[in-house]
């Protein structure tokens, strides 16, 4: 194989290298900072952004360097990942198996293998910087947002009353709990949940229960303020003046819950449930898993 031939075959490997690692990069950091970073310390943060958003980004990066710098290697590693890919990612389907993942990395560890992209410094620096570029301009506004959060440290109930809503909201506990549940049983530990919401009777009570897809989006907040948010059931949508955010008096900061379920059904298999930031998405009922909880409401009992 001629020499032009090595360079192309390598730098078609480095540059769907980096294509590559560019999408994990994007997805690793919103998705860090969108259900991510709810540890208790920056080094807990940290940890599970690198461990765990940045997963295939680091396993791309490596394998790309390990290419660049030793073929035979790099391009055995990617060969063998398409080939495990077959048996890992067998629940895919074959429609998006073979073409989105077993064929690519085929392809790549074949380009690695026979390849040779020169000068090697620009390869490495081409792999490594349009990611972190890509990690720093998606990044930014995210990492902000989360850096500003209002966390007032009070999880007690919370009685929020405004754009047309007043609602008691449950404590920290099994009507807040920091587990996701499935719908049903959201809905059976509103109706066993005591009068004080600190625990689960064994008798229904019958004080508290799911707010309704419109209460939630009307008590959405945002740095202490309601976010003025409305619900327009016809077409399923919410609108918000200012977009809500994971903040008190709602929401955790450091709880791994990102979404709620509400009471709002829409047949015998789904449910409506809210983010965080507002948006309102359908799921089936039976769904259960750990960042979809739900917080109990009851009405305000004047005295």
């Amino acid at each position: 194989m001629s020499g032009r031939s090595q360079q192309l075959l390598g730098w078609f490997a480095v540059g769907f290298s980096t294509l590559v690692a560019c999408f994990w990069a994007f997805w690793g950091i919103i998705e860090n900072f969108h259900e991510g970073w709810w540890g208790a310390s920056l080094g807990e943060n940290l940890a599970m952004m690198v461990g765990q958003y940045f997963l295939m980004l680091n396993v791309f990066l490596a394998a790309a360097l390990i290419g660049i710098r030793w073929p035979a290697v790099g391009g055995g590693l990617h060969v063998a990942a398409g080939v495990t890919a077959i048996w890992f990612f067998s629940g895919a389907g074959p429609r998006l198996l073979y073409p989105f993942i077993v064929c690519p990395l085929i392809g790549m560890g074949t380009c690695y293998w026979l390849g040779r992209p020169q000068p090697r410094r620009r390869a490495i620096a081409v792999v490594l910087g349009l990611p972190l570029l890509t990690l720093i301009v998606c990044g930014a506004e995210p990492a902000y947002r989360v850096s500003t959060r209002l966390d007032d440290g009070d999880r007690s109930a919370r009685r929020l009353a405004a754009n047309g809503v007043d609602l008691i909201w449950a404590p920290e506990g099994p009507g807040w709990p920091r587990e996701g549940v499935n719908w049903e049983e959201a809905q059976r530990r509103c109706q066993y949940l005591s009068a004080d919401g600190a625990s689960l009777a064994e008798a229904p009570q019958n004080v508290w229960r799911l707010p309704t897809v419109e209460e939630a989006v009307r008590s959405m907040h945002r740095h202490g303020h309601n976010c003025g948010g409305s619900w327009d059931a016809a077409n399923r949508s919410a609108s918000y003046e200012r977009t809500p955010d994971k903040e008190s008096p709602l929401w955790d900061v450091r709880s791994p819950i990102v979404y709620w379920w509400t009471a709002t059904e829409l047949n015998d298999r789904e449910a409506l449930m809210i983010v965080y930031d507002g948006k309102v998405w359908p799921r089936e009922k039976s769904l259960q898993m750990g960042s979809l909880g739900f917080r109990a409401v009851s009405q305000p009992r004047e005295k």
